[in-house]
């Protein structure tokens, strides 16, 4: 497969999980590396190696993506800089973590775990899964604490983070618009960070293809950002057209998909 093929494939991949991110309101991570998986498989990227490239990539795509959302919630006075933080150096060391322990599992074991994941994101999408607001923001040591988990595995899983930190905010009683303007300052610290150690941590693997940064593949970093960002946009305004309850229960249906692919991969 040429190095154009590739490109044009990314530019579709982009364009695909922008615009379900933007139809569903969720990060392009739970989108991009399964995406990225089944591109890399059809490259003949080995088993071993295609997985950790696929969540690198997914959350250097979240570095660049993520800066228009973050601008457009804090215009909008929907983030909680007070909150973000203290969450930010655990994220930080927490995404370096996540990323490091990606590593140390193999390829097959990773997309089970990811597998898992989709699954459980499955269930608490149809079930309408939230946890109550019944307790009040902690201290500086909390926050970080909660900031270390989210961040360990926003990069293990290849996301932004958005699915852990909004139950988690919500449940310490922060109202939605600004619990979720303040996942999405998260998702930049958690995705520079897991970008960044993941370049460290498959720096000369030997099973990578051309044009990859460690565990990042640099056509599809490039083709992914450059078509998710103006098709989130078309997805935000498809899903002000379609059914609420139908959206959810079709991504509930793609994320179930996906999940027991994996699982039995």
């Amino acid at each position: 497969m040429t190095i154009l093929t590739s490109l044009v494939i990314y530019l579709l991949v982009g364009a695909f999980a922008g615009t379900l991110a933007g139809l569903f309101g969720i990060g392009g991570g739970l989108i991009i590396v399964p995406a990225l998986i089944l591109s890399f498989h059809l490259q003949g990227v080995g088993t071993d190696a295609m997985t950790h490239l696929a969540v690198g990539t997914s959350l250097a795509t979240i570095a660049f993506t993520s800066l228009s959302s973050i601008r457009t919630h804090h215009q909008k006075g929907g983030v909680r800089w007070d909150i973000f933080r203290p969450m930010a150096v655990g994220i930080v060391i927490g995404a370096a973590l996540g990323a490091q322990t990606a590593a140390l599992l193999s390829g097959p074991m990773l997309q089970k775990i990811i597998g898992v994941f989709a699954l459980l994101m499955a269930v608490r999408m149809v079930w309408d899964v939230k946890p109550k607001a019944s307790r009040d923001v902690p201290g500086a040591v909390g926050l970080g604490s909660a900031g270390g988990f989210i961040g360990w595995a926003s990069a293990i899983f290849g996301i932004g983070g958005g699915t852990l930190t909004v139950p988690f905010l919500s449940w310490c009683n922060v109202r939605m618009q600004a619990a979720v303007g303040t996942s999405a300052a998260c998702g930049l610290p958690i995705a520079v960070a897991g970008a960044v150690a993941n370049v460290y941590t498959g720096w000369g693997e030997p099973h990578l293809p051309p044009y990859s940064a460690g565990f990042i593949y640099l056509p599809a970093l490039i083709g992914i950002v450059l078509t998710s960002v103006p098709f989130a946009r078309v997805g935000a305004i498809l899903a002000h057209k379609l059914s609420h309850v139908w959206l959810k229960r079709t991504f509930a249906l793609l994320l179930l998909v996906v999940g027991s692919h994996f699982l039995i991969a």
